[in-house]
């Protein structure tokens, strides 16, 4: 294992990450923001260091402030999280370029999935079912046309280095085609740095359903059973649960023996996450991998009992698989993971202030992961998230009422929250009998 690690991310990553590290005694250094310095993981850190003001550009995404902190903290390994430089191929790189281990795969295997182009091309090839898409599209309007027919409408315009549903539009009809790659095209340049965009098939009533993949140094790879990440607004994912209800589980099974054989044709190592959308007729069809830690492994943690984030450090230390997951791999129970955020709960839009009460639900199946506390700041910085409520029960049933439970018992003031959304979902027949789908959030009438 290693000596010190440094957690190169903030917020609930940096406490979730902490927490194992803690309990293995590795000793970790925190790293902060200026708009950060009065959260209690910070105040509470042996060793911290301010890397910046709050935008996030000049401090959690600052590389050269990061890699001072790795060298004068005398760390061997970094933890990147997720989000920010998690899936940063070139900060990985310069990182083992400092002597240090990078906590993820291989710098060449981000790459390769962090270009959804070129991660489909080559999940295409290791026999992964893929949607029907275009290469990249330029602005020429006949060009695009005939693009778009080969298609198919209805139609998604993605960013080729996009990610947590970015940019992402839906076009119905020829005459709103070009407007929406142009704007698409226009965020991917200003947030990703790299304006390419494609068109892909888009599946209407789908499930997001997403594997949980991990591989080591010696070959190996399995997958950890399936997450449903199906409740989402702004493409983006609100409530997930395993096991996916209303799935054939030997389909699930082949799937995820399909993707960890596809990988391990990759030689993949650590976690990795591949999404799928399941249609209606249970059929899978790739849309990306995640090359990190995903923000709902505490599902997976809850129905396995495997430590998601020591497995990762293990891996990264040098460990076979073997070393890192049981002989027999199995799931007990239903877990679902909520969360809870600082925003509108009508538009989904942020909701920033202090936070006048702040008050977390206990109790037995229920494990919260927040780095708030009364009078904290919510700020406009950062993702306006509160906290991970993930719960875990006997089956579906037991565990939805567990849920209802604890946002019962959450107390915030201060800032707007997405709570009685989330009981809205919870309560509604479509969710309860496993009929949701990714468009369930937008769906006049489903949360009535």
């Amino acid at each position: 294992m290693f000596d010190k690690v440094l957690i190169a991310n903030r917020g609930v990553a940096a406490v979730r990450i902490a927490r194992t590290l803690h309990r293995l005694g590795v000793a970790h250094v925190i790293v902060y923001s200026q708009a950060d310095a009065q959260l209690p993981y910070v105040r509470d850190a042996r060793e911290s260091y301010c890397i910046g003001p709050g935008p996030a550009r000049e401090s959690y995404l600052d590389q050269d402030a990061l890699l001072r902190v790795l060298a004068e903290a005398g760390c061997d390994a970094v933890h990147p999280g997720y989000g920010f430089l998690a899936e940063n191929a070139g900060f990985a790189r310069r990182v083992q370029a400092a002597g240090a281990a990078f906590v993820g795969p291989a710098p060449e295997l981000v790459d390769l999935m962090g270009d959804k182009l070129n991660a489909r091309r080559a999940m295409a090839a290791a026999g992964v079912p893929v949607l029907t898409a275009s290469g990249p599209v330029a602005g020429d309007d006949d060009d695009l046309q005939a693009e778009a027919q080969a298609v198919g409408y209805p139609l998604l315009v993605k960013a080729s280095a996009g990610g947590g549903g970015i940019g992402m539009r839906r076009v119905d009809a020829p005459e709103a085609l070009a407007a929406a790659v142009n704007r698409t095209r226009a965020l991917a340049a200003r947030t990703f740095g790299d304006d390419t965009v494609y068109l892909e098939r888009r599946l209407d009533a789908a499930r997001h359903v997403e594997f949980q993949i991990i591989g080591a140094r010696d070959g190996m790879v399995r997958a950890l059973f399936e997450r449903d990440c199906s409740v989402q607004r702004r493409h983006q994912k609100v409530i997930e649960e395993s096991p996916a209800p209303r799935a054939a589980r030997d389909r699930l099974h082949a799937m995820g023996e399909r993707l960890a054989a596809a990988l391990a044709s990759m030689r993949y190592t650590s976690l990795g996450t591949v999404e799928m959308l399941m249609d209606s007729d249970g059929a899978f069809h790739f849309l990306e991998t995640n090359t990190r830690l995903q923000v709902e492994h505490g599902v997976t943690e809850a129905i396995t009992g495997i430590d998601l984030v020591e497995a990762q450090l293990r891996i990264a230390a040098g460990a076979r698989l073997d070393e890192v997951l049981p002989q027999e791999l199995g799931s007990s129970g239903h877990a679902l993971e909520l969360r809870v955020y600082a925003e509108d709960p009508d538009r989904f839009l942020p909701s920033t202030g202090t936070l006048e009460c702040f008050r977390v639900p206990h109790g037995e199946g229920v494990r919260v992961d927040s780095a708030l506390q009364t009078g904290a700041a919510v700020t406009p910085f950062y993702d306006p998230m509160l906290a991970l409520v993930i719960v875990h029960g006997a089956d579906r049933d037991d565990a939805i009422a567990r849920a209802l439970a604890a946002l019962d018992d959450f107390e915030v003031r201060g800032v707007k929250t997405n709570i009685e959304f989330l009981r809205r979902v919870l309560q509604s027949p479509a969710f309860r009998e496993a009929r949701h789908h990714v468009n369930l959030a937008t769906q006049p009438g489903a949360l009535a």
